[in-house]
């Protein structure tokens, strides 16, 4: 954990000598720590790639690997600022629009050393567009990696829990050979104490906390932080979220450290408030980490609203047994949470935290309810098929009627009966008039036993932290950049409103290839 230290002791710790000194440090193994490393070392650096966990891959490899990519720069950036809503600059999301026009080809580049690895046919791997009708939203398509069928991914990677469909572990090796290929040095499970600046304000450094003795590291150049946000810091998450409590659905080594690393040496914060998220299950266990999410359907757009045709099987209610939400809105993972935040003036309560998942025997027979997309060792869980297992750890739990359902869940018979039918009347009339499903997705629940479940709002990845400008430069509340500090991937994303599928990955990538160009055009410090 991130430990600030006085200025007296930045100052003894600068006037120390370094145990080791390279050009450039990266903070954090993802994706947008993996490029930024790439692209240092391609521009002559020598780079150590630090990783506070004992495995690389971050929340990043959880993905679907997909890179959301663009035809036209001019569009996405059309695109890009509709869907911030004026909390990021231009020229940010400008650079992050031109990116995108050029990651395809950045893909390319890594596959080309990596045998047996090709790009997936664009029409394949992703239908184009945006998850929104906005200005622009036809440019964008995603790029993904096609890996061998040597590829095993529970052999390389046998902690990563994701959609077997899900392309992140095979972007990752992707990743991990070009790193290989260079002269990096890797540090893992280093979590990074503060950092350390010269009499100059510069930063120059770290220390990395080590089991044995701490480490002193120098920087000629500077340091990229890209070490992700704080899904996993409960202090954090209660301080700038308002619904609580938010379930963590990725990554224990999220703890917002380098966000409260660049606060240390002045750093301004932005879009704290904006998580990736869903809903999703408690696991029985209080000590189980990891929020259990529920099945993630197709995304959508509203303008082609005919193509969202997977049934969803089940409906979401409140504490007092009413459906209050589109359980399917166009790109679920990034706002299913929001209507849970809801709080009512009278009883000054949250009434949807948690809510319930109710689906019947039809439902619950379909397919998989739940999901789980972690990469930890330590804590794993695989759901089963047909939902028995989740029904014997008490996960899901059944109900012979809806009365039974209803003293169950502890509301009112009446209002629970008269929830269920008034949604079943809309499934035969094959519209949601109530909250705008998509029909395609809209199912009857009136097959006994009924199955649920508690749900609650969960975090995928925040995209809250230090604010930057275009070149990466971190900002100080003045505006200003702190001297030789960058950030790359989701420490402190441009996405500050509506997330855009496929988006922090393609952030991962453009800022990691910014961040690892610009500190490599510094001059190096000197006396260090």
């Amino acid at each position: 954990m991130f430990e600030p230290v006085s200025n007296t002791e930045e100052a003894k710790l600068y006037n120390e000598s370094f145990h080791e000194i390279y050009d450039v440090i990266v903070v954090g193994y993802g994706f947008g720590g993996a490029v930024a490393a790439i692209e240092a070392a391609d521009n002559g650096a020598k780079v150590l790639l630090c990783e506070k966990m004992p495995q690389p891959g971050g929340v990043s490899i959880c993905s679907g690997g997909a890179v959301r990519c663009a035809e036209d720069p001019e569009d996405a950036f059309k695109y890009l600022k509709a869907t911030n809503s004026g909390t990021t600059p231009d020229d940010v999301l400008r650079v992050l629009a031109e990116g995108m026009t050029q990651a395809e080809e950045y893909v390319k580049k890594l596959v080309a050393v990596v045998d047996g690895v090709s790009i997936k046919d664009t029409e394949f791997s992703g239908k184009r567009g945006g998850n929104y009708p906005f200005p622009g939203w036809e440019t964008f398509y995603h790029t993904q990696v096609e890996v061998p069928e040597s590829f095993d991914r529970l052999k390389y990677f046998p902690h990563v829990r994701t959609r077997p469909s899900s392309g992140g572990p095979g972007m990752f090796w992707v990743l991990d050979h070009n790193i290989k290929s260079r002269d990096i040095t890797v540090k893992l499970s280093s979590p990074v104490k503060n950092l350390v600046r010269n009499n100059e304000g510069e930063v120059c450094g770290l220390t990395i906390s080590g089991e044995a003795k701490e480490l002193r590291v120098g920087a000629r150049q500077g340091v990229v932080l890209a070490c992700g946000g704080f899904e996993y810091n409960h202090e954090m998450k209660s301080q700038y979220w308002e619904g609580k409590p938010v379930l963590t659905a990725s990554s224990r080594g999220n703890t917002g450290d380098g966000i409260r690393m660049a606060q240390s040496v002045g750093a301004d914060l932005w879009h704290m408030w904006h998580f990736h998220g869903c809903y999703a299950f408690k696991h029985p266990d209080p000590d189980f980490p990891f929020a259990l999410r529920v099945k993630r359907l197709p995304d959508w757009n509203p303008i082609n609203k005919n193509e969202a045709d997977v049934k969803m099987v089940w409906i979401v209610v409140d504490q007092l047994g009413r459906r209050y939400m589109n359980e399917c809105p166009p790109y679920a993972q990034d706002t299913s949470h929001r209507p849970m935040h809801y709080m009512d003036s009278e009883t000054m309560s949250y009434p949807r935290i948690p809510s319930w998942l109710i689906t019947d025997q039809d439902g619950s027979s379909t397919y998989q309810i739940g999901d789980i997309r972690t990469n930890d060792p330590e804590y794993t869980y695989d759901w089963s098929e047909d939902n028995s297992q989740e029904l014997k750890l008490g996960i899901l739990k059944e109900a012979k009627n809806l009365n039974d359902l209803a003293d169950q869940l502890e509301v009112d018979r009446k209002i629970l009966n008269s929830t269920v039918d008034r949604w079943n009347a809309l499934c035969d009339e094959g519209e949601d008039v109530d909250f705008k499903r998509p029909p395609g997705t809209m199912a009857r629940i009136d097959k006994a036993p009924y199955i649920f479940g508690q749900v609650w709002p969960a975090v995928s990845n925040t995209q809250g932290g230090p604010v930057h400008n275009a070149k990466q430069q971190i900002l100080n509340i003045e505006g200003k950049p702190v001297p030789r500090l960058y950030a790359a991937g989701e420490l402190g994303s441009s996405f500050g409103h509506l997330y855009l599928s496929g988006g922090n990955i393609a952030e991962c990538f453009v800022t990691g290839w910014i961040a690892g160009r610009e500190v490599t055009n510094l001059q190096n410090l000197e006396n260090l």
